[in-house]
C-alpha cells in the first residue's frame, strides 16, 4: 500500500508540473501578444518635433480646432507651417454656444482662415438643457456657409443632468433644423464614451468627429468616423496656446465630396 501511495503521489507531482508549465507558457504567450500589440499601436504614431506631438501615421489630411481660447491667431503662419508630410489643411472654428452666445473670435477666425486657404468648418457647443431648435437658430444666424466649407458641426459632450431621451430629442431637432437651413447633413462631435453610452445607433447616419486622445489607439467606433481628434497639445506657428489636432479618415477626393457645394 505504501508503494502505491508513493506512485500516486509522484503522478500528482508530474501533473502539477505539467499544469504549471502550461500556465506559465500561456502567461508568456499573453505577455508576448500584449507587448506586440502595444508596439504595433505605438508604431502607428510618429513624433513630429515642430508640432511637438506624436501624430498617427497613414492619414493624408490633418487639421486643428480652435476657439477664443487660442486668442488672436495669425492664420498665414498656420497655413505655411509644415513638418515632414504634415501640414494644416482644415480648421474647425467655434461659432456659437447655447441660445445666444457667439465666440468672440469667431468672425475673425472665420474670415482669416479662408484668406489663408485653410478649409474651414464652424461648430456649435450644445447645451442639453436648452431648446435644440433655438440653439440651431443661434448657429444659423451667425454662420454663413459657402461652397468649399465643411458641413456644420454639433459639439455634444455632456448631459447636464438631462434625461437621455430629452437630450437625444433636442440634439435631433438641432440637426434637422440646421440640415434644412443649409441643405447639408451636419457632423456630430463627441467623445467615444458619450457616443457609445448616449448617442450610438440613434445618430449613426450622421458623419462623426470623435475625440479620442488619451491613448495612442484608433477610436473603437463600430460604425466608423470621419474625423479623429487625437491630441490636445499640439504647437502651431501663429498660435500662442496649445491646440487640438485632428485627422480625416479618407483621401482627398472623399474630403472634397464632404464639403459644401
Amino acid at each position: 500500500m505504501a508503494k502505491r501511495a508513493k506512485k500516486k503521489k509522484g503522478k500528482n507531482t508530474r501533473n502539477i508540473i505539467i499544469v504549471s508549465a502550461i500556465v506559465a507558457a500561456l502567461a508568456m504567450y499573453i505577455f508576448v501578444v500584449y507587448t506586440a500589440q502595444k508596439k504595433e499601436e505605438a508604431s502607428h504614431f510618429a513624433l513630429y518635433p515642430d508640432f511637438a506631438i506624436e501624430i498617427p501615421l497613414g492619414y493624408k489630411i490633418h487639421g486643428i480646432d480652435v476657439s477664443s481660447y487660442q486668442g488672436n491667431i495669425y492664420w498665414p503662419a498656420v497655413a505655411e507651417m509644415r513638418d515632414q508630410d504634415v501640414q494644416i489643411k482644415f480648421a474647425f472654428i467655434k461659432a456659437t454656444e447655447g441660445l445666444i452666445n457667439v465666440d468672440k473670435q469667431f468672425r475673425r477666425n472665420w474670415q482669416k482662415a479662408k484668406e489663408a486657404n485653410i478649409t474651414r468648418g464652424a461648430y456649435h457647443f450644445f447645451l442639453a438643457t436648452k431648446s435644440g431648435k433655438m440653439q440651431a437658430q443661434n448657429f444659423i444666424k451667425n454662420v454663413k456657409l459657402q461652397p468649399g466649407d465643411l458641413p456644420p458641426v454639433l459639439d455634444v459632450e455632456e448631459l447636464y443632468g438631462v434625461p437621455v431621451d430629452s437630450m437625444r430629442s433636442r440634439v435631433r431637432l438641432w440637426l434637422q433644423t440646421v440640415e434644412k437651413a443649409y441643405g447639408v447633413k451636419p457632423i456630430i462631435y463627441t467623445n467615444v464614451s458619450f457616443y457609445q453610452n448616449f448617442l450610438g445607433s440613434s445618430f449613426d447616419d450622421y458623419p462623426l468627429w470623435v475625440a479620442h486622445y488619451f491613448v495612442q489607439k484608433t477610436p473603437g467606433i463600430s460604425d466608423g468616423w470621419f474625423f479623429w481628434q487625437h491630441n490636445a497639445a499640439g504647437k502651431v506657428n501663429g498660435i500662442k496656446t496649445r491646440v487640438d489636432f485632428n485627422v480625416f479618415s479618407g483621401d482627398t477626393l472623399t474630403f472634397q465630396n464632404l464639403l459644401v457645394h
